[in-house]
Parts: structure tokens; sequence; C-alpha cells
């Protein structure tokens, strides 16, 4: 049974991701940008700390892989709502770069969900590069305005990060957690011993 002793310090973490969700939403609703800002600012923080917290105290885990995935995909909703909100003039300006990587994330579900019945957790280097670029462009723009660099890097690494999670999905058979990237789980035992007993 599942209760509230099971989850370790950086679950928590975690859990303060997705329990924030709906009061920036709140804050979102009422136009306050800059309180907004710092509270984002607090949830990508968590992420970070999380992650470091999991290697740190070897308390990693399979659920503690899907909670921070959960909590990173809801953060990086939320974000993108705010700045929806408080940016409108940006993303009219550049939808069309937006929706590239946008439609591959969203392809990128559907698979995962028609395959494994649940978001990913692979958490390579790539999709760690490509959430702290996120995250300090979202910042950036909250803040003080747009980087058009950062912007397109952002878009760059974004879509190599998608693409490189869709080849994953289609090379391990079962969900797993914790796929550095595409040439580590080449030689995954994991996925070695799934594919020999198939």
């Amino acid at each position: 049974m599942l209760t509230f002793r099971n989850f370790n310090i950086a679950d928590w973490f975690s859990f303060y991701r997705i329990f924030a969700a709906p009061f920036l939403l709140v804050i979102i609703w009422l136009g306050e940008r800059e309180l907004f800002s710092w509270l984002l600012l607090v949830s990508y923080s968590t992420d970070a700390i999380d992650g470091f917290l999991a290697r740190k105290l070897k308390i990693t885990s399979p659920r503690g892989s899907q909670l921070d995935s959960m909590g990173d995909q809801i953060t990086l909703v939320i974000g993108f709502l705010g700045i929806l909100k408080f940016e409108f003039g940006f993303i009219q300006a550049y939808y069309q770069w937006i929706l590239v990587p946008l439609t591959l994330y969203f392809i990128q579900m559907i698979i995962a969900f028609g395959k494994y019945g649940k978001a990913t957790a692979f958490h390579t280097y790539l999709a760690k590069f490509s959430a702290v670029i996120q995250a300090i462009f979202i910042l950036g723009l909250l803040f003080w305005g747009p980087l058009l660099w950062l912007f397109y890097f952002m878009i760059f690494i974004g879509i190599i990060e998608t693409l490189e999670e869709i080849i994953l999905i289609f090379m391990y058979p079962h969900w797993v957690a914790g796929v550095k990237g595409y040439f580590w789980a080449r030689n995954d035992k994991r996925r070695l011993l799934i594919n020999k007993d198939n």
C-alpha cells in the first residue's frame, strides 16, 4: 500500500511542481507577471534540486523518475501558458517556430502512451539540457524580454531531443526509466535482454 511514508525527499520536490500548478494558473489569470515569474523560478529550481538529491542520496527509482517527468511536463505547460498571457506578441510573431517542437512533442507523447500506456521517463542528457535551456529562455523572456539567438537554439535542441526520445521508444519494447541517450541505449543490458528473450 502506497502511503506518505513511501515517498522520499526528492519525490516531494516533484510533488511541489505538480501541486504548485493550480496556484500558478490563478496567478496567470490575475495577471501578476512578476509574482508568476518568481514562483516559476522556484518550480524550475525544485527540478534541479530533486534530481541532485536523488543521485546524491541514491534514492532514484522508476516511480521517482515518473513523478519527476510529470512535474517537468506540467511546469513546461505552465511556463508556456505564462508567456502566452504575458508575451502574447512574441508568441504571435514566432508561433510557426514554436509549433515545430510542440507538434513533435505531442507525437512523441501519443507514441509513448500508445506503446507504454504512460509518458516516458528516459531522462536523457539531451532532455535535461533542453529543459535547462527552456527554463532559461522562458524566465529570461518573463524577466527581461526575448533573446532571439537563445530562442532559436532552444527550438533546435528541443527538436533533436524529441526525435531522440521517439527513437528510444521504438528501441525499448517495455517502459524503462533512466536512459542517458541513444548511444548508451545501444548497449543497454535491459534492452538487449528483452530483445534476446523475444
